[in-house]
């Protein structure tokens, strides 16, 4: 099949694209956010096509994969007119936690009939309000990045995007607290200045953005993850950290609840709790090594490509038909 899709989220497509399908992915001069194209930083096969708007229009297309609101405008003014959910079959990525009146929050396709809402948690689903749109849960996948995990860097490993910008969000305002507990690697985009933000000496909180290429064993050196999120979809990093072989420190906030089972780290809604945890790890390296290995045995189980590929293949069936 042909399937459009724009590069919204490089973590998320990099698994989606490991399919038996070709992908059209648009690409406009400038590469902005509606023409990104190809990844250039995340490892994609052959059969991601890079098309433009005019390439769009006479292009055979049999499921377009819309992420973003104004996409649906976009692709039937770029398919020639052609509809998605009317015309062509059309699926609803959803990637992202209801913001703003929670739970009060009503989706975008709510009351949508002509295509499916796709969330990748439960817990996406249970808060955000679709009406009587048809729904369906497929929770992330991974690349398996391999047992990387060394722990030799007495450290904890955060990874986040803008976390200034976020705030609360993300929880960087627990971050001062945590790294008395553990001093902390914060990997991710825009986190120049966060140390400075937080007030925090270089030693306790070090920030720096990696390609992914270079992310996962910097990582895997790190002693634990730390996923300090009060509210946002489940993270991949988390799971990727899971795969690593690392064992996990989080708040038990969202999907994370489901995604760390115990004995893979230690989940809970009180930052003290998470602070003994990251100390107990740091000091205990034998510990650290046989909960990150447990924690890549049920990554692997529930968040598995193989697994993550199939159910989207069952619901690509379905839609299609």
């Amino acid at each position: 099949m042909n399937i459009l899709l724009w590069h919204v989220h490089g973590s998320w497509t990099t698994a989606f694209v490991q399919g038996p399908h070709r992908y059209l992915v648009p690409v406009l001069p400038g590469r902005g956010p509606d023409g990104r194209g190809r990844a250039r930083t995340f490892s994609w096969p052959e059969s991601v096509t890079e098309i433009t708007p005019e390439g769009l229009r006479d292009a055979p297309v049999d499921l377009v994969v819309l992420q973003r609101p104004h996409e649906a405008g976009l692709a039937e003014r770029w398919l020639g007119g052609r509809r998605p959910g009317g015309d062509v079959p059309a699926v609803y990525l959803e990637h992202n936690a209801p913001d703003g009146n929670v739970p009060e929050t009503r989706h975008p396709c709510a009351g949508r009939d002509d295509l499916t809402l796709v969330h990748v948690t439960h817990f996406n689903r249970l808060f955000w309000d679709s009406g009587p749109t048809p729904t369906a849960v497929i929770e992330h996948g991974v690349v398996d990045p391999g047992h990387l995990y060394t722990g030799q860097l007495a450290r904890a490993a955060v990874v986040v995007n803008e976390p200034v910008r976020r705030g609360r969000y993300t929880g960087t305002d627990l971050l001062p607290a945590l790294s008395e507990a553990a001093p902390l690697d914060v990997f991710g985009m825009g986190t120049e200045g966060l140390a400075e933000h937080l007030g925090l000496p270089p030693g306790r909180c070090h920030a720096q953005d990696l390609p992914q290429a270079a992310l996962h064993p910097a990582m895997a050196r790190r002693r634990l993850y730390l996923h300090p999120v009060r509210w946002t979809s489940l993270g991949l990093s988390l799971l990727e950290a899971m795969h690593l072989g690392m064992p996990v420190v989080a708040l038990a906030t969202t999907e994370a609840v489901e995604a760390v089972p115990a004995g893979a780290g230690a989940l809970s809604t009180r930052p003290e709790v998470l602070a003994r945890a990251a100390h107990a790890y740091l000091h205990d390296p034998d510990a650290a090594a046989e909960d990150g290995a447990r924690a890549r045995r049920a990554a692997l189980d529930r968040y598995g490509l193989k697994r993550f590929l199939d159910d989207w293949e069952r619901l690509i069936e379905e839609v299609a038909r």
